[in-house]
This record gives C-alpha cells, sequence and structure tokens, in this order.
C-alpha cells in the first residue's frame, strides 16, 4: 500500500462528495429537471465531459483493458471502435432527441408504438442498467482494493455507498460537473502515463515485439464471429443508452446537442488510445498479471511514478463512480416517469417526483450490489448487460426514427424474443460466442416479419418539428 496513492485517493473522493452536497441543496435541485435534465442549462464542454466520462466507466478502464490485455492491440481497434461508429449515429440523432424532450428512451418509444412498448422497453431498461451499475460498484472496489490494500468486496461497499449517495445528492447536475473535472485529470494523465510506460517497454519497437503472436493481428486468436460478438454489445448501447439521450435532453438547444456529440467523438479517442497502449505494454511488463488490472496494475505497482500513478487511480475510480450515478439516476428516472408519473391520476409535484426518484435510487443500489456478487468479472458482466440492452432497444429505436410501416406488434415481439434468446444463449449454450450475435439477427428478423403482417399505427415521431427547431 502506497500512502501517497492512499492520500490521493481520499481527497479525491472528498471532492466528489463535497460536489454533490453543494449541488444537493434546495435551491440546486428543485425540481425533477432540475435533478434530472440540471434544468437544461449545462455548457457544452461541461456537456462533453460528462457525455465521455458516462460513456468511458469501468467497462473501459477495466474491461477494455482487459480486452487489449488478453487479445491485443489490433483487436482492440474492433473493440473500441463501436463506441466512436456509435457517437457517429448519435451524432446525426442528437436534434431529434433534444427536441423530443422525453425523460426516457421508453417514452419516446410510445410515441410511436404505444403504451405496451414502452412498459416492456422500460423493464428491460431496469433490468440491463441494475447490471450495468452492478459492474461499476465491482470495478470501483478492484480499484480501492488495489489502493488500499481492503479486499476486492470491501471495495465494492465503499464504491457503493459514494455512487449512491452522488445518484441521491444533485443529481445531474453534481454527476455531470463531478465528470468534468474527472475527464480533465484522466485525460491528462493518461497522456502523461504513455511515454512513461513506452520508455521501459524501449519504446513503441519493444512495446510491439515483446507481444505474443496472437496479439500481433487483427484478430487476436479469435474468430471473426467472436470479434463481432465484443463489438456489437458495445455499439448496440451507446446508439440507445438512455444516458446519452438524456444528456443530450440536457443541452440547451438542438444545436448543442449536436456539438456535444461531435466532442465526444473526438475525446474519445484520447481515452481509447491510451488505454490501449497502456493495456498492451502490460502484457510484456505484467505477464503474470489479471486481466482487469492491465492499467491499473501499472499505476498501482510502481511502474509509473507514485503521484502520476495516484492521479490515475483516483480519476478512474471517479470515472467509475460517476457513471454508476448517471446509471443510477437514470433507471431512477424509468421507475419514476415510465411507472409512478405515467399511471397517476394527478400529476405528481416536483416534491414527489423527487421523493420517489430518490428512494428508487436506493433499492436498485442495493440490488445492483446483490448482482454484482454472482458475476467474476466486469467483462462478462458488461457484455451481458450490454446485450440484453442494446438487443431489445435498438431495433425498435431505429425503427421509430427511420421506418414507418414498423407495427406495435413487431416491436413488442423482437423486444421480447431478443432478451429471451439472449438470457437463454447465455445460460444454455456451451460457447465462446456473445449472445448478440445469435439475439440480434433474431429481434430484427422478428421486427421486420411480424410489422409485415400486421398494421401498422399512424402516429410518427415529429419530424418536422425537429427539422424547424435545428
Amino acid at each position: 500500500m502506497e500512502t501517497t496513492h492512499v492520500v490521493v485517493l481520499v481527497l479525491y473522493l472528498a471532492g466528489l462528495v463535497a460536489t454533490g452536497l453543494w449541488f444537493s441543496r434546495t435551491k440546486k435541485v428543485s425540481t425533477g429537471d432540475d435533478f434530472i435534465f440540471a434544468g437544461r442549462q449545462l455548457p457544452t464542454i461541461v456537456m462533453v465531459g460528462t457525455l465521455i466520462a458516462t460513456w468511458v466507466g469501468s467497462g473501459t478502464i477495466i474491461g477494455g483493458a482487459s480486452f487489449v490485455y488478453s487479445y491485443g492491440p489490433l483487436a482492440a481497434i474492433i473493440f473500441f471502435g463501436s463506441g466512436p461508429v456509435g457517437m457517429l449515429v448519435l451524432y446525426f440523432l442528437a436534434q431529434r432527441i433534444r427536441v423530443s424532450e422525453s425523460y426516457t428512451v421508453p417514452q419516446i418509444l410510445e410515441l410511436r408504438f404505444g403504451i405496451s412498448v414502452r412498459m416492456l422497453a422500460a423493464i428491460i431498461t431496469v433490468l440491463a442498467y441494475v447490471g450495468i451499475v452492478a459492474y461499476q460498484f465491482t470495478g470501483g472496489g478492484n480499484i480501492i482494493s488495489i489502493v488500499t490494500g481492503l479486499t476486492p468486496g470491501q471495495g465494492a461497499i465503499i464504491a457503493t455507498a459514494i455512487i449512491t449517495f452522488l445518484a441521491l445528492g444533485g443529481g445531474l447536475k453534481s454527476v455531470a460537473w463531478s465528470d468534468f473535472f474527472s475527464a480533465v485529470i484522466i485525460v491528462v494523465g493518461l497522456i502523461i502515463a504513455v511515454p512513461v510506460v513506452l520508455g521501459q517497454t524501449d519504446g513503441f519497437t519493444g512495446w510491439w515485439e515483446n507481444l505474443p503472436d496472437t496479439h500481433q493481428n487483427f484478430s487476436g486468436g479469435l474468430s471473426a464471429l467472436a470479434l463481432l460478438g465484443y463489438f456489437l454489445p458495445t455499439f448496440l448501447l451507446i446508439i440507445s443508452d438512455q444516458n446519452m439521450y438524456q444528456r443530450l435532453g440536457a443541452s440547451r438547444d438542438p444545436a448543442a446537442a449536436r456539438r456535444s456529440m461531435a466532442g465526444m467523438f473526438f475525446a474519445s479517442f484520447l481515452i481509447y488510445a491510451p488505454v490501449t497502449i497502456l493495456a498492451t505494454a502490460a502484457v510484456t511488463l505484467m505477464p503474470d498479471g489479471n486481466p482487469d488490472d492491465a492499467v491499473l496494475g501499472l499505476a498501482g505497482d510502481g511502474t509509473l511514478p507514485v503521484l502520476l500513478g495516484a492521479l490515475i487511480l483516483a480519476s478512474a475510480l471517479a470515472f467509475i463512480i460517476t457513471t454508476g450515478s448517471s446509471f443510477l439516476l437514470s433507471v431512477g428516472g424509468n421507475i419514476v416517469y415510465d411507472g409512478f408519473a405515467r399511471f397517476t391520476d394527478k400529476p405528481l409535484s416536483d416534491r414527489k417526483r423527487l421523493l420517489i426518484h430518490r428512494i428508487t435510487i436506493l433499492v436498485i443500489a442495493v440490488l445492483a450490489y446483490v448482482l454484482g456478487t454472482f458475476f467474476p468479472t466486469v467483462l462478462q458482466l458488461q457484455m451481458y448487460s450490454y446485450t440484453v440492452y442494446g438487443v431489445a432497444l435498438v431495433p425498435a429505436l431505429m425503427a421509430a426514427f427511420f421506418w414507418r410501416r414498423a407495427t406495435t406488434a413487431g416491436v413488442l415481439a423482437s423486444m421480447g424474443l431478443g432478451v429471451v434468446v439472449t438470457i437463454v444463449w447465455e445460460q444454455a449454450a456451451n460457447s465462446d460466442l456473445n449472445a448478440v450475435v445469435v439475439s440480434l439477427p433474431v429481434a430484427v428478423v422478428t421486427l421486420l416479419l411480424v410489422s409485415l403482417v400486421t398494421k401498422p399505427k399512424t402516429t410518427a415521431l415529429p419530424e418536422e418539428q425537429v427539422e424547424q427547431n435545428a
């Protein structure tokens, strides 16, 4: 245990808690829109920071680094490429998303397909997002364990408490500003770490030549279908991620939403490239290491200067914490807006919405912590949660935006069958292929076939309104 690491980590966490306390004040968060949309007043640069920090959690710092360590930097181009490709899709959808002013993704689906689709989508979102929150708890526990010497389980308890507190406090305002500062620090830390680590591998020459043969090609020893199985879950998640939709909805206007997504696209390479380089170097510098600790291990074992390692560990934990808080906040919104607010006879007051939202966050945090104890690795839970959510919602969302012939029956059948096939494949199939390779085609074909034999509704998303407000 390095004292400097512990001191920096504690100070960083104290700063996050202070941010949460500041924005939890009543005058900062007094309405439901304040809590979930930050009053739609976030500056563009803060929007970019919160978008990238929400996306880059333990799925990148731990799960992504684990993939790079296991399969090499060229295969990582395919793995990490899913994020930027999805960001490009969202760039072209950003104005539509902002104009819709929807609180949740299921709410958008109801505009086209009715209440039954909204309810099924809400249930699936809750199911998947609890899993995503769970692996943020697990990832945060791993970092705390590296720094303090506590067990990962004990670290997960601390991570759970802080993540839940931030979500309960100031909502998106506290999460967004915490995201922004964390994004700046970890980008700077990762960029500085690259030449330091390469200096210990004799530069890029040693960095490359010391790799096993399987790590020096684009497949990484995986089949094409296996690589596709790693690409698709992340791609599907980002283009349907409710966090992305809510943050774009929090932008000041449709044009700002598009600018924010463009900024996120370019900023993502400042994360993905250093993580890939550092995790690849770990193959040489830590040949017997744990893949989950490929980047974090370099920061914690003395490979990096003590202060730099401390900053990377602290900001990586902050990314995980704010990502977890974002997903908690988001899934709480499903319970509030897709559940209570949708079915109450009278509109909920702001006070009741805030109270229900906060109680829901507490309940979901407990469920996520319990779920995290059943999955041995972050990468495994990551792929499972991404697939359940993406397979169910992406075909439905794309149909809502682009295919007027889609029907409610087709969407319901697609969503339901997609989830069932994913769960059955993960639990029963004896295969190295991720379920998405099977369940996504099933969901898409089902949507097409059932829609073509059933009658569509005439309702369409208000594209004319989008164009007028662009």
